[in-house]
Formats: structure tokens, sequence, C-alpha cells
């Protein structure tokens, strides 16, 4: 393959950031990935990921992607023992919008793993490190971007070693901003005179706290266990397997509740709505580090995609673009989607290259932002404009939820669409949506024939 260049630099080793460098090492010479962490050699948390200390889940398209971008590598998660879904209903308990999902029979096609972030990490790392041509520059903080005089191109970036402080410039070709929610690349492109993105933002207030735990074996046969928010009651609980007979358990609070930061008060604050076997096998569990906490305030799209004029070299990725409620699972799946949509574009060659792949990212973006911001707008305690496409695309997926319930078919199409394997459009098929109508008008019927016979009785 042609390269583009003699080197590539991304700022930082986030899953987005490693995704971003796969991606690159087959069209530059060199890729250098600045990460202010020192990278742990085996599974470990790091501080850069405040979330490693909470429930994560692989869905089916980034799964999918992974493997294409490290051949292989499913089958090694799976080797270090990380739970995947082989489709048996009964292994999960899922609780979307109040509609419970079935607990019997087999979903096809719709696979997902469920390591630990430290172990998903450590594999990619792992992966990463035998790409010969990438080096990982750990240890080190971004201090700024380096630019041409003209500010019509980045040249690099000015980086810092701790703990000496002692700073070099890496020259680059490209240069990708992968440093997350925080990233400063707004801030850079003011001082260059470009202005900064406009922003989506959808305030849902997000908090919530995880305690990781052993549960004896035997007590649950659920792989996974997740309880939504519904309106009235903008709380919810998940309950996820990991590697090493390691359990998660996760509570969540949105629009200012406050879930505690104790084990017995995190259960007493899902006892209402938990089924009481999973309860007792949180009960029966051995915690295994301290409760750890974590707060969204909104979710927040920064619009690259509009902006009129950007400097060439330079990229931004993951959720440096795009941070959505992390309850949905989304955001590693995304990453994967922009990594791809990435891929496509590099092949094309530099040219228009930024405003390319800002447009190719907005649309996997925009999906998932659809998804996010549709299910927070479901509760009436988020505030924010509902127009009437979102309300009407709320209403018929509360149908669908409903048709989930008892038919294995609508669920297993509505658990691809939210697993980035078929589109939401899919979700409108007419096969489906007679499917979903007659469902629920034969439930409906059923329920008035059972408040007759309560009647009668």
């Amino acid at each position: 393959m042609t390269k583009l260049g003699e080197h590539a630099v991304v700022l930082g080793a986030s899953m987005g950031g490693l995704l971003a460098a796969r991606v690159l090492a087959d069209f530059y010479e060199t890729v250098t990935v600045v990460e202010r962490d020192v990278l742990p050699e085996t599974s470990a948390n790091r501080r850069g990921v405040p979330q490693g200390r909470h429930v994560h889940l692989l869905l089916g398209r980034g799964s999918q992607v992974l493997d294409e971008l490290f051949p292989g590598f499913l089958d090694e998660l799976v080797a270090a023992g990380a739970p995947s879904f082989d489709g048996d209903m009964s292994k999960l308990y899922l609780s979307n919008g109040g509609h419970l999902f079935p607990r019997s029979g087999r979903a096809k096609d719709v696979p997902f793993f469920l390591p630990s972030r430290p172990l998903l990490e450590s594999h990619v790392r792992r992966r990463m490190r035998a790409v010969a041509n990438v080096t990982v520059l750990d240890g080190h903080d971004v201090v700024e971007l380096t630019s041409t005089p003209p500010r019509d191109r980045v040249t690099g970036a000015l980086v810092r070693e701790r703990p000496d402080g002692s700073e070099r410039v890496l020259g680059a070709d490209l240069v990708v901003d992968a440093m997350g929610r925080g990233a400063r690349t707004p801030a850079f492109l003011e001082g260059l005179g470009y202005g900064r993105p406009a922003e989506d933002q959808l305030g849902m207030r997000l908090a919530y706290s995880s305690q990781l735990l052993r549960i004896p074996p035997g007590m649950l046969n659920e792989l996974m266990v997740i309880i939504g928010p519904v309106p009235g009651r903008p709380t919810g609980m998940a309950l996820f397997g990991n590697e090493n007979n390691t359990w998660m358990f996760s509570v969540i609070g949105m629009v200012g509740r406050e879930p505690p930061d104790e084990l017995a008060e995190m259960l007493a604050f899902v006892e209402d709505f938990a089924p009481a076997h999973v309860l007792a096998a949180i009960r029966a569990g051995e915690p295994l580090a301290e409760v750890a906490r974590y707060r969204m305030p909104s979710s927040q799209w920064r619009r690259y995609d509009k902006m009129r004029r950007f400097p060439a070299g330079l990229l931004v990725f993951g959720d440096a673009i795009c941070s959505f409620n992390p309850v949905y699972g989304q955001g590693m799946t995304v990453a994967a989607l922009e990594a791809l949509a990435l891929q496509r574009c590099l092949r094309r060659g530099e040219d228009g290259l930024a405003r390319r792949h800002f447009q190719a990212t907005a649309k996997a973006v925009g999906v998932a932002w659809q998804m996010a911001t549709g299910a927070d707008l479901s509760l009436p305690e988020v505030e924010g404009p509902r127009p009437l496409p979102v309300r009407i695309a709320n209403n018929y997926v509360d149908r669908v939820l409903a048709a989930a319930e008892s038919d294995i078919v609508v669920a297993e199409q509505f658990a691809r669409v939210i697993a980035f394997l078929d589109p939401p459009t899919s979700l409108f098929h007419p096969a489906l949506i007679a499917r979903v109508a007659t469902t629920n008008l034969r439930r409906r019927k059923g329920d008035h024939a059972g408040t007759q016979l309560a009647a009668i009785r």
C-alpha cells in the first residue's frame, strides 16, 4: 500500500486513539501514540479511563470491527475469560423502557462480549505493540499543537515528559486528537483564527456508582442484567459478568437522582425494581474494590462537520468529537465505526481529508446521537426540545418494545439496531411494523379478556 506520509501522531491512547493508530499504521511510515498515563503492561485500571471501573459492553458491530482490524482478536478475548452471548435469552434480563425482553428462546446473530474495560484495553494495546511501525509514548503530556506560520496546517505537537519536564516537538504529517471529552482542539482552533465548532448538547445529569464483586458460582444463570430508567423513575441498574468470575454492579441516577456509594445503600436504591434473585446474588457477593463514582452532565457533539474552515494535517476522533450518555454502551462501537470511516477516507488520499473525515464520522455519530438522545428524551424528567419527529419515533419505539416482550423476532431486530448491526430504519420495514401491530393487538385483546374474566369471577 502506498504511504501518504512519513509520520502520524495520535494524541491519547484511549480505545479511540488506539483504533485510529491501527488504521493510520497502514498509511504512514511511522505512527506515534502520545499518552499522559504510564500504561500498564497487564489488565489494570488507569487514571485516564475513569469509566474503566464501571460496566462495559462491546456491542455486535464494534466487536466485528475489532476482529477485522486485529484478526483473531475475539477468540483471544474469550480465551482470556471474557464472557460472550450465545443467543440464549435466559442468560439476559433486559428491561428497556419498562418492557422486559423474552426470558426464553434463542436470538440469532446478535453477538456481544463482556470484558472488563482494563482487559479489553490491555489486549488492544498488546496487539498494537506488535505493529512494527507504531510507537506508544506514554508518560507524556501534550503541551500544544504546532502549525505553519500562515496557520493553514498543523505540523506536529509539543510534548512534555513526566516527571523530568523535558519537552520536544514531534513533527507530523497528520495529528489526530483522541484525547476525549476534555480535548483542547476547540481552543487551539480558536487561537488559530478558525473559531470553535458549534456544539449540540442534551443535559441528562447522569451519575452512577459501581461495585466490583465476586459472586459465588451458580447463583445466577444470567450473564447480564440491565434495568433502564422509565418515566417517573429516572434510575436504573446493571450487573455484568466479567472475566475471572467477577461481576460489576452499577446503579444509575439521572436528572439529579444521586446514587449512593455504599453497597448496602446501592442495593436499597434498586430494590423496588430489581428481581429478588439478582439482589440475593449481589448480597452474597464479595466486594473486590472500593465503590467507584462517575458523573456526566450532558451528551455533547462538537460539530466539526459543520465548520467551513479547518487546518490541514489535523483530525479529531472518538469522544473528542462526541460523548454520549454512557448507559447505552455506544462509545467503543462508535469509535470502531469512526476507524472504518477513517480507513475509507485515507484510501482516497489526503486532499480534503478533514472535510471528508468529519462528514463520514458524522453519519456514524448521528445514528448513535439520535438513539441516545431519543431514549433520554423519552423520560419527561429530562429537559430538552421534543420536535414532532422525536415524539413520533419514541412512541413507535415504545410499541416495538411492548411487542418485544412476547415476540422474540421483534426483540432480536431491536437488539440488532442498538448493536449497530442494522440501521434504525429497519424497525420501520413494513413487515416489522405489521408484526409489531399484530403482536400488540393480540396482547391488548388478551388483557381485555383477562379483565372481563376477573370481573366475572
